[in-house]
Parts: structure tokens; sequence; C-alpha cells
């Protein structure tokens, strides 16, 4: 019964929504994030949902991609994925950034398989009346376990487009701190994650320091996004050695990392220099990494993740999960997986808490102690709000960003200011 169902409709809404003036390596968010929410319509009138990266470069490919599944059934996920890896290539024209895999023109295929792929998982869920998790093999925990994310950002957005978030500043440790007992007391999370490569280096472990004194036993994480040269990172091991639960990505390259590695006793982390399966290769040779940032929008998919998970597993690497901007869907789609992989070791990062609006039904997802619980009704377990999705839709239409640009958007605040990384 199930292959007398196929794909008939393909419907793409990119969406825009509010972003904190939140700042990294590459400068400073923008004050709108784009998101394209994907449809697939099946032709006994089900509907599979998911999300990925909104910018026009991803909106042409999808665009290119969308006739490649009409006709398929839901099932159909190998074939799928070899219609798309054979007609979808690297285009040129993206604004690629070196911390954000997601924009990298060369993964265009494996962010179609992981868009399309969450959809048709959605609906074989709905078809069978299973879970997404289920599918994938069943759950190894109820609940999903993430960190607090926290940033260095400005109070506003210079441009003013609306008004202020409730965050406020976090400059100096003690804001850092602030916003961390803010996101803790919100969301109850269990571990702090804090977004580096910003400030001179001597400020980032001022802040980490303070975060450590101010939650005794709570695991922190520091991530300057490889904008730190080998030397600094190599100066900067001894300050962290004993505050930190992983070092993650703080000087570019397998390479950097690996000799970085000789001089830490910390596990390096990484989202950044091992982003294909040649990466992991390489990395393994070279011991560049000890634990491994997956993300299913780039890495092919949920089952792809799995694999990923799997590899790991045999070399022995901790496993956690990377994060952009992103809403519920993207959220449920992480949490399923997750909770499919019982080498989970360390919990995952999530912008979640920066973003206020959401595409689905009942509003935003619920932390409970920091995690997610695993949903138990059909698919991703979570359906569009179409008054929500016209909404950020309009947004959208009207914002006036089509590409993320963090370096243009922090020349507003510094004319000077290069982008250059390594920059300290």
């Amino acid at each position: 019964m199930t292959r007398d169902i196929a794909i008939t409709q393909v419907r793409i809404t990119p969406i825009a929504f509010r972003d904190g003036p939140l700042l990294n390596a590459a400068g400073i968010h923008e004050p709108w994030a784009l998101r394209a929410i994907v449809e697939l319509e099946t032709s006994d009138g089900r509907v599979g949902i998911s999300e990925t990266y909104g910018d026009e470069p991803m909106l042409r490919v999808l665009d290119q991609a969308k006739d490649l599944v009409i006709g398929l059934s839901p099932f159909d996920l190998n074939q799928m994925e070899e219609r798309v890896r054979a007609t979808i290539k690297a285009t040129p024209g993206a604004v690629e950034f070196e911390l954000a895999p997601g924009s990298h023109a060369a993964k265009n295929a494996p962010k179609v398989i992981s868009t399309f792929e969450v959809a048709m998982l959605d609906l074989q869920g709905q078809v069978v009346g299973a879970p997404v998790v289920d599918l994938l093999g069943g759950k190894v925990r109820d609940a999903v376990p993430y960190s607090a994310y926290l940033f260095f950002k400005y109070a506003e957005h210079i441009d003013k487009p609306y008004a202020p978030d409730a965050w406020g500043e976090g400059i100096s440790p003690e804001q850092i701190v602030a916003q961390a007992q803010r996101m803790i007391d919100l969301y109850g999370f269990q571990s702090i994650k804090l977004k580096g490569g910003v400030f001179e280096p001597a400020h980032e472990i001022a802040c980490m320091k303070a975060l450590a004194k101010a939650f005794p036993g709570m695991p922190l994480r520091l991530d300057p996004n490889a904008n730190w040269t080998l030397k600094t990172s190599i100066e900067a091991a001894p300050e962290l050695d004993e505050i930190l639960e992983y070092y993650e990505d703080p000087c570019p390259g397998l390479e950097g990392m690996a000799e970085l590695q000789k001089h830490t006793k910390l596990p390096l982390a990484t989202n950044m220099v091992i982003t294909t399966m040649d990466d992991f290769r390489r990395g393994c040779n070279m011991g560049s990494i000890k634990v491994l940032l997956s993300d299913h929008h780039y890495w092919g998919g949920l089952r792809a993740t799995q694999t990923l998970a799997r590899m790991a597993r045999l070399w022995g690497f901790g496993m956690s999960m990377h994060s952009n901007s992103h809403l519920g869907i993207s959220l449920m789609a992480m949490t399923h997986v997750a909770a499919s992989v019982p080498n989970l070791t360390y919990a995952c990062d999530t912008h979640y808490p920066w973003q206020e609006e959401e595409v689905i039904k009942g509003g935003r997802v619920i932390f409970d102690n920091g995690a997610v619980r695993v949903p138990t009704t059909p698919g991703l377990g979570v359906e569009l709000d179409r008054e929500q999705l016209a909404a950020l839709h309009e947004q959208y239409l009207t914002c006036g960003v089509r590409n993320r640009d963090d370096l243009t958007q922090m020349r507003k605040y510094q004319p000077e200011f290069t982008g250059k990384n390594p920059r300290f």
C-alpha cells in the first residue's frame, strides 16, 4: 500500500525572522536570519516538512532540485539521493564563510538531500504511524540535552529595525555571566558554550574563568571559530585546560589542530576542519580532533549523521551537534536523530533561545532541564502554522536581506573591520 503513495507537489517558502546582534569571528549577525521551509505533498494529501538554509544560492538549488522528487514514494530515499547527486553540483555565486560550512556551494547536494530526506521521513512516519526516531532504529534516550549557547553581543542592531531584544549587551565577563544565568533560568541548560574569536583571547579567557567561578562544576566550552593562530591557541591552552569540557576550533586547519593537540590536555572539537568524509579520513590519520560536531543540514541528512556517529564511535571520538540560527522544525529533526545516536557524548548546540518567532503549531518548543523530549507522535511531531509561515514569508519579502553577510554588517559598526582569519 505504501508504494501507491507518490510525491506530487514541492513547495519552497523562504522566510526571515528576527536575529539578535550576535558577534562572531566573521562579524555580526544581520537583523534578519533566512531559512527555507520545504513541503512535500503526496497523492493522498499528506504533507511532510523540513527546514533548511534560505539564502539566494540555496533557493536556486532547491528550485533546480524540486522536480527530482516528483513521482517518488516517500520511502524512495536512496533513489532521491542518487537523483540529487547526479543533478546538483556546486554553483558559483554563493557568499561563503569559512566558519559556516553550510554556506559552501560544494555541499549543495548534501544540503538538498538532507532537506528532502527530513520531509520524506516525516511523511513515512505519518504513513506508518511512527515517530521519525523509530524509522532511524528507535530511541536510546527519551530527551536530548542541549547546551546554553552564549554570544558576545551588542544591545541593539545599528539600523534599529525593531525594538531591542531582552538580552541586552553581552561584552564584559559580568555581562556574559548574567547572560548565562538568564539562559539557564529560562531553559535549564546543564552546560555552557561561548562563541569566541571576537575579542582579544585574554578577554575571552577572562569570560570563561568568570563562568567557571559563577557555575562551579558546569561543563564549559569555548569556540573561537579558528580565529586564533596556532601560536595563540597553544599559549591559551594552559589557562583553559582546567576549566573547559572541550576546546572547539581555536585554530585553522587539520594540521594546526593536530599540532595543538600535542599542547593541551583538552579534547579538541570541530565542526569546521572535518565537514566531509575525506576530512574525516585525514583527520583520523593526523590525530586532529577528539570530538566531532555533526550537522545534518550539510552532512547529507539524518541517516548520514548516524553513519558519521558510527564512524566516530569506531575511532573513539566524542559526538555532539553543531547549530546555526534555526526554528523548531530543524530543532525537532536534530532531536530525532540525536535520540537515535548511542554515542552522543556531549549536549548539542542550539541557537534556538536567540530566536523568538516560530512556524510550527503550538508555538515555541519546550525545554525541560535543558533537554527536548523526543516526540512520540507520527513523523517529526510538529506541523506548520500557516499564518506564521505567511507572516515570516512576508518579512522575507520586505526585510531586504537575501544572503547572510556578517562582514558587511560589521562594517556598519567598524568601517575598518577586515574579517581577517585568523585575527589573533
